[in-house]
């Protein structure tokens, strides 16, 4: 499994972070996990196209963790890719419709470059054939629990403690010849997370605050410190761990070295922060 990071950052518009975006590759499937503003320009960068994507699995529908889906789906169905499969918590079906329905916001576009002569043209001259249907991503509405056989890999998924009863929220786990990956989603550290976790031979888990930082005691339940991290992965038997989901004020340079030291501290595998496009083999 390869493992590139498209997006590491927050809701916050940073040049450094784009928001929450993952790619997973496993042999000819390209699985995204999430899909925030600027993770389109990166997975470009990385020299993937719209188009390869095969799989995009939702943890929850923060703005900072779809914003680019739309993008995404529309820019795939331009290159005239496959339709991609897209799993997540309801209410996928209705958001998904609000952009490519035949009363979604995206209609207008679509019909004028699918019905309109010159469009045709270009669209034909491309490659392309007539009639050119909308786009139609292949849509799963999905719970807690679910799972998904791909090829020679299997997913599972369990509720992360984030943003309920409002939005549902998941994690995923990924399993392929003998290796685990983990992305925790946005969460608190519960006995769902901390069970899908185990033995896992990477994760890669949110942070949404530097160690010992005080934010709103509504938030520090779901809102694990580098050194709560650091000791639910070591009791999890995790072989390495990485943290993600950096605001803008955490990449100063005295909130990187205390995380670094609470994750030498507290956890004995091979630890540290992403950044954009760096790429990880599991």
């Amino acid at each position: 499994m390869k493992l590139t990071i498209l997006g590491s950052g927050s809701p916050e518009a940073y040049a450094r972070r784009a928001s929450t975006g993952y790619l997973l590759e496993i042999g000819g499937d390209r699985i995204l996990f999430d899909c925030g503003g600027g993770v389109v320009d990166n997975l470009i960068r990385s020299g993937r196209l719209p188009k390869d994507i095969t799989h995009l699995f939702f943890t929850h529908y923060h703005s900072d963790h779809m914003m680019d889906y739309a993008r995404l789906i529309h820019a795939a169905w331009d290159e005239g890719g496959a339709p991609v499969k897209v799993f997540g918590p309801a209410p996928l079906a209705k958001i998904n419709e609000g952009y490519f329905g035949p009363d979604g916001v995206l209609q207008n576009d679509l019909r004028a470059r699918t019905e309109l002569t010159q469009s045709q043209q270009v669209w034909v001259a491309r490659g392309g054939t007539l009639p050119r249907p909308w786009p139609a991503p292949e849509i799963t509405e999905i719970a807690p629990g679910f799972t998904f056989e791909g090829d020679g890999w299997k997913l599972t998924s369990a509720r992360a403690t984030h943003a309920q009863p409002i939005l549902e929220c998941l994690g995923f786990a990924v399993e392929h010849a003998g290796k685990k990956f983990v992305y925790s989603g946005d969460t608190g550290i519960n006995k769902n997370i901390t069970a899908l976790c185990k033995d896992a031979d990477f994760l890669l888990h949110w942070c949404y605050r530097g160690s010992g930082e005080q934010v709103h005691p509504a938030l520090m339940a779901m809102s694990p410190d580098p050194a709560e991290v650091a000791i639910m992965a070591e009791n999890a038997g995790v072989k390495r761990l990485f943290l993600t989901h950096f605001r803008i004020h955490m990449d100063g340079d005295n909130v990187h070295v205390a995380a670094h030291r609470d994750l030498a501290q507290h956890f004995s595998g091979d630890s540290g922060i992403v950044e954009d496009l760096r790429e990880y083999s599991i």
